[in-house]
């Protein structure tokens, strides 16, 4: 309820600073579960797509924003929750496995699950190597994949920015990757793979990315090693 409320109450604030402009609304599902699988570039995306979006969709958010102390932290939990995000420890393996669970629980009940395949926001505005998770939920619930491309956010808020400038968005809503129910113990990682790749190929082909064949993260580490070598050297020759 309160997801509706919120969308509905600052909708049409958001838009005014958003602008959004939405193509392929066709391909989202009026009933039954989906995936939708959108490129990552600034905070604001996960606030852009339920705007534009004729359905509610539920949303990971990491464990971080769930456990905070005092008013602050329990407000923060209290929003999160109310408007359809869930927890998730991404630290990997068995700690992310929760996440998971929650988001199969969800498209077994036929709702829209929306979530980032990079796994982290493009640290340059590119698009970087898609996590196969999001094929083996597809895979282990027969949920048809949705690749969305999210374009502007970035403009509006670069990395560390934390209130968004006016700006111009785009979400392309492209053609479904319809995927058939497979046991779990018959999902191999080339299935997983090759799902993932051509989910990441339609990303691409609509947001106008430049794509790179690498994890994001990876990649944000070793900006961060590099930043930190260059305070060290700064700070030495000071």
């Amino acid at each position: 309820m309160l997801y509706w409320f919120f969308v509905k109450l600052l909708g049409p604030i958001a838009r005014v600073w958003f602008k959004p402009t939405v193509h392929g609304l066709e391909n989202v599902p009026k009933h039954g579960p989906a995936i939708i699988a959108a490129n990552h570039l600034a905070v604001i995306d996960d606030g852009l797509l339920p705007l534009v979006s004729p359905r509610m969709i539920h949303f990971m958010g990491k464990a971080e924003y769930f456990e905070g102390k005092g008013f602050k932290g329990k407000f923060k939990k209290w929003w999160f929750t109310s408007v359809g995000v869930f927890p998730v420890d991404r630290s990997g393996g068995s700690k992310s496995l929760g996440g998971l669970l929650t988001a199969r629980h969800i498209l077994e009940e036929g709702h829209l699950f929306g979530i980032h395949p990079e796994g982290t926001r493009s640290p340059d505005g590119r698009l970087y190597r898609g996590h196969t998770g999001v094929a083996r939920l597809a895979l282990e619930t027969g949920s048809p994949i949705i690749p969305t491309a999210i374009i502007g956010t970035r403009q509006m808020q670069v990395p560390g920015q934390v209130i968004p400038k006016k700006g111009k968005t785009t979400v392309i809503f492209c053609e479904p990757i319809p995927v058939e129910k497979v046991p779990e113990d018959e999902i191999t990682h080339e299935q997983l793979r090759s799902l993932t790749n051509r989910m990441m190929k339609a990303i691409e082909a609509h947001s106008g990315q430049e794509y790179v064949d690498v994890y994001a993260q990876g990649v944000k580490k070793e900006m961060e090693a590099r930043k930190a070598k260059e305070s060290k050297e700064t700070a030495a020759q000071a």
